[in-house]
């Protein structure tokens, strides 16, 4: 490796530091008024704002950097695993069985992401895990394994419409669940806590080393199917894997803070843009930009329209989605997008 390789390396990983310190500071110092970075400054001597930086802003802040980690990882793999870089997260019916199993949630059990006590969103975390488990898992049946990528896409985006009727079928028979559904569907951090902190880091750690140890597979797999066969990788094992990694992350991220789109597709291109990376680097820097990205969101959702708070799901789609844009008119008028 040459000398200038490495050292713009180092400065990529120190630009994603410093991005990060920046970010983490915007973040905990975020709020309205008395409650911002004054709070912060009062927070040694004034227990009322130690209570807030303490249970409030950093958990928050904490938790949308885990979301976003997860949601960027699990975009990395999704696209390396189906070569496709419009692949996202939600491809394999994570989303869709997510939904579902709050919505189940909501109708017969009375759960409720804004109750004050803990074990009605305990329940509501866990209906979603497992509905998002669910879909994947019913993916995989349809599919008849993970052997072949083409038809594991179709089952996903099947499996996901099917579920997601089946969602607006049950928020239709029962209204009062509207506005519950509606706050799940937008996505927000405003109800993440140390225990969904502790969960989402707990699921990262493991998952981005699996995914790290997996990326000469997405290397090879870059380079097609049958190339990836001669090479002699027990591809069946490995793409059961990654589809193990892509589900619980996504499950993860998805059942302490909804749906909020667009940071993975968006965080490997944004890597990519940067430097590209063989795919055991760009799983480890995907992490780190979905992280960033969504405390950014998180943010801007709250300085915006301060006092109020815009829905952070909604302003990743806007963003990402104007981004996505952007990189597409610019990749077709060279005549590629890759």
């Amino acid at each position: 490796m040459s000398a200038a390789a490495v050292v713009d390396r180092r400065g990529l990983v120190l630009g994603f530091v410093l991005l990060l310190v920046a970010a983490l500071v915007a973040a905990v110092g975020a709020g309205v008024g008395s409650t911002g970075f004054e709070s912060v400054l009062r927070a040694r001597h004034d227990a009322a704002a130690w209570q807030i930086l303490w249970d409030i802003r950093l958990p928050r802040t904490l938790g949308a950097w885990a979301a976003g980690a997860l949601l960027g990882l699990a975009g990395a793999v999704a696209q390396g695993l189906f070569r496709n870089p419009l692949a996202d997260p939600y491809l394999l019916g994570s989303a869709s069985g997510a939904a579902l199993g709050v919505a189940l949630a909501l109708v017969f059990v009375g759960a409720s992401p804004f109750a004050a006590h803990w074990l009605p969103r305990v329940g509501l975390t866990g209906a979603a895990f497992c509905g998002a488990v669910v879909g994947v898992l019913m993916t995989l049946v349809l599919a008849r394994g993970v052997l072949h990528t083409l038809r594991l896409l179709l089952a996903g985006v099947i499996v996901g419409v099917v579920l997601g009727a089946a969602r607006d079928l049950l928020t239709l028979a029962v209204p009062d669940t509207l506005q519950a559904m509606q706050g799940f569907m937008l996505g927000t951090t405003g109800f993440v806590g140390w225990p969904a902190c502790g969960v989402m880091l707990a699921l990262l750690v493991p998952l981005l080393a699996v995914a790290w140890a997996l990326g000469r597979m997405l290397d090879a797999l870059a380079l097609g199917e049958a190339t990836a066969a001669s090479l002699g990788l027990p591809l069946g094992a490995m793409r059961a894997a990654l589809v193990a990694v892509l589900a619980l992350a996504t499950g993860g991220a998805v059942a302490q803070t909804g749906l909020i789109g667009f940071v993975g597709l968006a965080a490997p291109h944004l890597v990519r843009s940067f430097a590209p990376v063989p795919h055991g680097r760009l799983v480890l820097l995907a992490a780190l930009m979905g992280g960033l990205l969504l405390m950014g969101a998180d943010v801007l959702a709250r300085w915006l329209i301060a006092p109020q708070e815009l829905p952070v799901g909604v302003l990743t789609a806007v963003l990402g989605g104007t981004y996505l844009l952007w990189l597409m008119h610019r990749r077709s008028r060279r005549g590629v997008f890759s």
